[in-house]
C-alpha cells in the first residue's frame, strides 16, 4: 500500500480540492434555486440571486428563476442544473474527500465529471458571447442584454468552472492512462514467470 501524499504536495489536485470546496455553496445558494420549491427557500437566500443578477444580469440564472423574461427558453439551462444537483453536486463532495485522502480510486469519477462540465459549460459560455451588449436598442425592444463591464464579470466567473475541469479531464485520462499501463505491465509480468 503506498503512502498518501499531503495535498499541499500536489498543486493541481489543491486547485481541484478549492475548486470543489467553493463550488459546494455557489451551487446550493444560488444555480440550484431554480429547481427548488421556492416556498422551501428562507428569504434572505432567496435574495441572493437577485442581488447576483442585478450585479451581472447573467442570462442564464436570470432567465431560468424567470428574472429576466421568459424562461422556457432556457428549459435546456434548467436540464444542465438538474445534473449538476443529481451528479456534479455529489462530485463535489467525494472529489474533495478522494483528493484530501490522496485515493486514486477517484480518478474515474473526476474524469466523468471534468469531460460532463466542460462539455455543458461550453454552450453557457456560447450563450455569454452571444448576448447582446446592453444599448439604447435593446432597453427599448426589452432585449436581455449586458453592458461591456457585466460580460467581463460573467466570463471571469463561467470561465474558470470551463478551465478547471477541462484541465482535470486532461490529467485524469493521463492519470489513469499510467495507471492502466502499470496494471498492464504488472500483468505480463506475472505472465512471464
Amino acid at each position: 500500500m503506498r503512502t498518501a501524499i499531503p495535498i499541499t504536495s500536489r498543486p493541481l489536485d489543491l486547485v481541484y480540492f478549492v475548486f470543489f470546496l467553493v463550488h459546494i455553496p455557489a451551487t446550493l445558494l444560488i444555480d440550484l434555486q431554480a429547481l427548488y420549491p421556492p416556498r422551501l427557500i428562507p428569504h434572505f437566500i432567496r435574495a441572493l440571486p437577485r442581488l447576483y443578477i442585478q450585479m451581472s444580469n447573467d442570462p442564464l440564472i436570470g432567465s431560468v428563476l424567470g428574472l429576466l423574461g421568459d424562461s422556457k427558453p432556457f428549459v435546456w439551462f434548467k436540464t444542465f442544473l438538474a445534473v449538476e444537483a443529481l451528479f456534479q453536486f455529489p462530485v463535489f463532495i467525494l472529489g474533495a474527500r478522494g483528493l484530501w485522502r490522496d485515493s486514486r480510486s477517484i480518478y474515474v469519477l473526476l474524469l466523468v465529471y471534468a469531460a460532463s462540465t466542460t462539455t455543458t459549460t461550453l454552450p453557457c459560455l456560447s450563450v455569454l458571447l452571444a448576448t447582446p451588449t446592453t444599448s439604447a436598442q435593446t432597453i427599448a425592444d426589452k432585449i436581455v442584454s449586458v453592458t461591456t463591464f457585466q460580460r467581463s464579470l460573467l466570463l471571469s466567473s463561467y470561465i474558470p468552472f470551463f478551465v478547471i475541469p477541462f484541465i482535470m479531464t486532461i490529467d485524469m485520462a493521463s492519470r489513469l492512462s499510467k495507471l492502466v499501463t502499470t496494471g498492464i505491465d504488472a500483468a505480463d509480468e506475472k505472465k512471464a514467470s
